[in-house]
């Protein structure tokens, strides 16, 4: 399991960033790099449900391990859900790396927002998480810096 991560600084206020980054139409628009179409549904309950899935409805099912927003949230991922709703939480492939972690650490710097992301992936994922969020934090910081 590697450990990727990434800091950008956004000029907005921390309220601002959380908000682009979890607010469903923008969500949608900063993760297209993963893949487009993909949704965030939570019920935004630390031991909760989260689901992250993509125009199909399939992806993964996690649940928030930590929460103080708009200053962290932290994902646990547990394991896949396919496009009927079925989850996969057992199987020996998803117990390899379920309970991995991606956490969002926001930073007050002054009116300004140092935005902290940490993920656990595979070694197979690193170059599509990397790209994934190299793109899309810059989008978040675009949206973000809008009047």
């Amino acid at each position: 399991m590697e450990t990727l991560s990434y800091e950008i600084i956004i000029n907005a206020p921390l309220q601002k960033v959380w908000d682009v980054l979890w607010n469903p139409d923008t969500y949608t628009e900063w993760t297209q790099f993963f893949g487009s179409g993909s949704k965030m549904k939570s019920d935004w309950k630390v031991g909760g449900k989260t689901y992250f899935v993509n125009a199909e409805g399939e992806g993964m099912v996690s649940t928030i391990d930590s929460l103080d927003e708009p200053n962290q949230i932290i994902f646990k991922h547990l394991g896949m859900v396919d496009k009927e709703g079925n989850e996969d939480t057992q199987s020996k492939e998803i117990m390899e790396w379920s309970g991995c972690f991606e956490k969002y650490i926001l930073i007050d710097l002054e009116g300004k927002t140092k935005l902290h992301v940490e993920v656990q992936v595979e070694k197979e994922w690193e170059e599509h998480m990397d790209t994934g969020f190299k793109q899309g934090l810059e989008v978040v910081k675009n949206l973000a810096e809008k009047a």
